[in-house]
């Protein structure tokens, strides 16, 4: 497993769970989904550390 699956591997599994092929369109939904998650944590661990 390279670094490259480990940061895109939230978006591909949330495709296989919603039943959506992660590469149909070149990864761009699989990078949606990845940068929605990633938002979330970032904003959780900002709001925690200066909040």
């Amino acid at each position: 497993m390279s670094i490259t699956d480990v940061i895109l591997w939230p978006g591909t599994k949330i495709c296989e769970w919603m039943g959506v092929d992660p590469e149909a369109d070149q990864g761009l939904i699989r990078s949606m989904f990845n940068m929605l998650v990633y938002l979330v944590v970032i904003l959780t661990v900002m709001w925690v550390i200066l909040g």
